[in-house]
C-alpha cells in the first residue's frame, strides 16, 4: 500500500501580533490573530472509514498551543472528526485548566457537547458571537448540506469569518458557487479567504462543490487580499487526479492576473499576514 506523503512540521508561533495561518490538511487550519489560538475543522485521522489519509497531516495535536476557539463549519465526517475535536479539548485542558470553546452551526451542538470544550455556541447564518472585546466570529451561508446522517435535516452549515480588529479571515467550510460571496465580501469584506477548490469531478459535484475556476470567481466576488486553497490532497473524495486542482487552481490565477494574491501553503508551514 502506497504510504501518506508529506512532512510534519512545528506550527510557528506569532509574537507581534501578524496574522499566522497553518494549513493542517485538507479543510483544517491552525489560525493566530488577535492574540488567540483558533482551529477550524481539525481533522488529523489517518482513515474515514475506508478512506485512507494520503497526505500526512502537517502538525501534531500535541505540538498545538493552548487553543481558545474551535470552530467546525458542518457535521460531515471529513470536517467534524470527533476523535481529534476530543484530543484538541484535553489537550487544552491539560495545559491551561480551562477547555476550549467551540462554535458549530446550528443543530450540530448534541455532536460535540460530550467532547470535553467548555462551551457549545451554535450559530444561524449571519449570527455573529463576541468572544472578547475584540475579536468576533460571523457564520455565513454556503451551498452545501450539513447532515451527518442521511435523515439529519436539521442540521445547519456554512462559513466562519473571524475578525479581530482590522483582521479578518474567512473560511468557506463546504459550497458550491454561488452568489452569497459578494454579499459575504460586502457585508464583511475578508482580508484573507480560505476556499476549498477539490472534489468537483464528476460534473455534477459541483452543485455542492467549488471547482478551481469556481474558487478564483468566488475570491474574487469577495474582494479579498489574498486566497488560500484548502480541501485538496488529503482523502480521495471524487474522481478527478489528485494533483489537478492545484494544477488548475494556478491556471485559473495566472488566467486572472492574480497569481501574486494566491497562497498555496504546505501542510504545517506557518505563513504570516
Amino acid at each position: 500500500m502506497q504510504p501518506r506523503v508529506g512532512t510534519v512540521h512545528r506550527p510557528v508561533l506569532t509574537k507581534n501580533g501578524n496574522v499566522g495561518v497553518t494549513f493542517i490538511g485538507h479543510s483544517g487550519f491552525f489560525i493566530q490573530t488577535g492574540g488567540k489560538n483558533v482551529v477550524v475543522d481539525p481533522n488529523f485521522a489517518q482513515w474515514l472509514f475506508l478512506l485512507k489519509r494520503l497526505r500526512k497531516p502537517g502538525l501534531r495535536i500535541k505540538d498545538l498551543p493552548p487553543i481558545d476557539y474551535v470552530l467546525v463549519t458542518h457535521a460531515h465526517f471529513d470536517h467534524l472528526h470527533r476523535p481529534s475535536l476530543r484530543k484538541i479539548a484535553q489537550l487544552t485542558r491539560r495545559q491551561r485548566k480551562v477547555a476550549p470553546v467551540i462554535v458549530v452551526p446550528n443543530g450540530v451542538g448534541d455532536l460535540v457537547r460530550p467532547l470535553g470544550f467548555s462551551e457549545v455556541v451554535q450559530l444561524k447564518w449571519w449570527d455573529k458571537v463576541q468572544l472578547g472585546w475584540d475579536f468576533s466570529v460571523t457564520h455565513v451561508p454556503a451551498r452545501h448540506w450539513g447532515a451527518r446522517m442521511i435523515h439529519d435535516t436539521h442540521r445547519g452549515y456554512g462559513g466562519y469569518v473571524i475578525r479581530s480588529g482590522s483582521k479578518s479571515i474567512y473560511h468557506a467550510g463546504d459550497t458550491a458557487y454561488f452568489n452569497g460571496f459578494a454579499e459575504i465580501g460586502s457585508r464583511l469584506k475578508p482580508e484573507i479567504a480560505l476556499l476549498p477548490i477539490g472534489a468537483y469531478h464528476p460534473e455534477s459535484f459541483r452543485n455542492v462543490h467549488t471547482s478551481p475556476e469556481d474558487a478564483m470567481q468566488a475570491f474574487q466576488d469577495l474582494g479579498a487580499r489574498w486566497m488560500v486553497p484548502m480541501h485538496y490532497g488529503s482523502f480521495r473524495l471524487s474522481h478527478e487526479p489528485m494533483e489537478e486542482p492545484l494544477q488548475r487552481l494556478r491556471s485559473a490565477a495566472e488566467s486572472s492576473g492574480m497569481s501574486e494574491q494566491v497562497a498555496v501553503l504546505e501542510e504545517g508551514v506557518t505563513r504570516f499576514f
